[in-house]
């Protein structure tokens, strides 16, 4: 009788310990993880223009550009904000910025009254500039490529508080790496694809956040930024 009870006690144990020791071995792996690259440091910031209570100093950032005809970029506007934004505007100074052209206030308000179906936005910020301040606010960014005639773009960026833009240096697959592929960045995400708002753009938010979060415990240590990284990401 005192047999069974001690192997029930015994099993009982086991089975309240497991979880403990796979939590612990996984605690430090949390720690180690590789911070998001900085893959431009140069991003212009938007105080000194109009709308001085846009900017991106302070905040973590999603910009993206409407251009002249904002309506046209609905479905853009409209998987940001059901895959990205409404995911993470419970983080601490989160924001996305949409910037349009002077000329476009009427279609703008349009495009902000069909996202208001859904949500309030109150951390989405919808600003306008002239054409030659969206080229030189859009130059300041590291591009897949221009703007189009109307000043717009399905990418969307990552500032970081420090006026820093956020990606990947290498953003091959294990397979391209295994087979020594040639390295390719990610310095912007195309919201048209849904896979790669989904999979990649959340993930790198995430790791982001994460890091924020570490530097306000104290725990990151900022001399992991690399600024070899950043040039060699510039020569590629």
């Amino acid at each position: 009788m005192n047999k069974s009870r001690l192997k029930k006690q015994f099993i009982l144990g086991i089975l309240f310990f497991l979880p403990v020791l796979f939590l612990l071995f996984l605690y430090p792996s949390s720690h180690n993880y590789e911070p998001l690259d900085i893959v431009n440091n140069e991003v212009m910031e938007l105080t000194g223009l109009a709308n001085n209570d846009a900017q991106f100093k302070g905040n973590i950032t999603i910009l993206n550009f409407v251009g002249s005809r904002p309506l046209l970029k609905s479905t853009t506007s409209l998987n940001l904000k059901e895959l990205i934004y409404d995911k993470f505007l419970g983080f601490k100074r989160f924001q996305v910025i949409t910037i349009a052209s002077n000329e476009s206030q009427i279609e703008l308000k349009q495009l902000r009254k069909q996202l208001l179906d859904y949500d309030a936005l109150k951390y989405w910020k919808f600003i306008t500039r002239d054409s030659l301040q969206i080229q030189n606010i859009y130059s300041s960014l590291k591009s897949k490529g221009p703007l189009d005639d109307l000043y717009a773009t399905d990418e969307v960026f990552i500032i970081d508080s420090e006026l820093m833009q956020r990606g990947r240096i290498d953003d091959r697959t294990d397979n391209e790496i295994e087979k020594n592929t040639a390295i390719y960045g990610l310095s912007s995400y195309n919201c048209i694809e849904v896979a790669e708002i989904k999979n990649k753009m959340s993930e790198d938010l995430r790791i982001l956040f994460t890091e924020y979060r570490q530097k306000r415990k104290g725990n990151f240590d900022s001399s992991s930024r690399r600024k070899q990284d950043i040039k060699k990401n510039e020569k590629d």
